[in-house]
């Protein structure tokens, strides 16, 4: 439901040429992210300048977030491993999750004490089913790895709140978002619904200073702010998918979007080449994780 409150942003095309963007942050002044379909992990500044900072064997789907002391995280879905770059730039094995499942993992989250959580996984899905029911997995700093969630429908982006009290998952196929205790363990409990978004299909999701979450979606071609129990308070209309979303900007009040025309499933590998960053000014900084 709309909120009385609630408005319409346009945004400005910082760049195109992208495949799919995917698994921005806002790190170092830039703007990262992971360009599925071509292995590549790009940085872009708010002025559109491009640079391609890391190529790696996955082509979908893979995600990033950081170490505490700086170091690249990437999760390599389809090969079942989390992959941490080292200060030579060469990529070692930080976690083989393909005990826990071997089917992709997706999106991760780093918490400022270490605890990296990353979902997907899960049991085989049902024929003729994309996916089946996910799960979120714990790697803690002791390098200790176990699962701590299950049967997400879809699971997408995830935030940490700057307290550390409470995760928040995109469930896409279920058209809510999710939230989580978080214990002193890293371990989570209390599932509940944190907003039922009615016909939304959330995907990538930011965290901002006021408590809101930024939920990008594809089949509906926006990204909207949302409060805890649903009221939706603002959207940023855009011509294509809505893959994810990231606040950052030199005060943190600028909303990243990658945004793409959506073909299905069966075409997400292709000569395309219709990803856009975009982006807006908004009136809340970003909080939490990913920082």
């Amino acid at each position: 439901m709309w909120s009385p409150e609630s408005a319409t942003k346009n945004p400005n095309i910082i760049t195109e040429g992208l495949a799919f963007g995917e698994s921005p942050r806002w790190h170092d002044g830039r703007l990262w992210l992971c360009n599925w379909g071509t292995g590549e992990i790009v940085a872009v500044n708010e002025d559109g300048k491009s640079e391609v900072m890391l190529t790696v064997s996955a082509v979908l789907p893979y995600s990033i977030d950081w170490l505490p002391d700086g170091r690249l995280l990437v999760v390599s879905g389809r090969e079942g491993l989390l992959l941490r770059q080292e200060a030579d730039g060469t990529l070692v094995t930080h976690a083989d999750l393909r005990r826990l499942s071997r089917n992709p993992w997706n999106e991760i989250v780093v918490d400022g004490r270490g605890n990296i959580y990353v979902n997907g996984g899960g049991p085989a899905p049902a024929p003729g089913e994309h996916f089946g029911p996910g799960t979120i997995v714990l790697m803690t700093p002791d390098g200790a790895v176990r699962q701590v969630a299950e049967n997400i429908a879809f699971a997408n982006g995830m935030v940490v709140t700057p307290d550390y009290r409470t995760l928040i998952v995109a469930e896409s196929h279920a058209k809510r978002l999710t939230a989580f205790d978080i214990g002193e363990d890293g371990s989570l409990s209390n599932r509940r619904v944190w907003a039922d978004l009615g016909n939304d299909y959330p995907d990538g999701i930011a965290l901002d200073a006021e408590g809101c979450v930024w939920y990008a979606d594809v089949p509906n071609r926006h990204c909207v702010r949302v409060r805890e129990g649903g009221a939706k308070l603002d959207r940023v209309e855009t011509d294509r998918g809505c893959f994810a979303c990231m606040l950052g900007g030199a005060d943190g009040k600028t909303l990243f979007i990658a945004a793409a025309e959506w073909r299905g499933f069966e075409h997400m590998v292709s000569d395309a080449r219709t990803g856009q960053v975009l982006s807006v000014a908004v009136s809340s900084s970003r909080a939490g994780w990913p920082s």
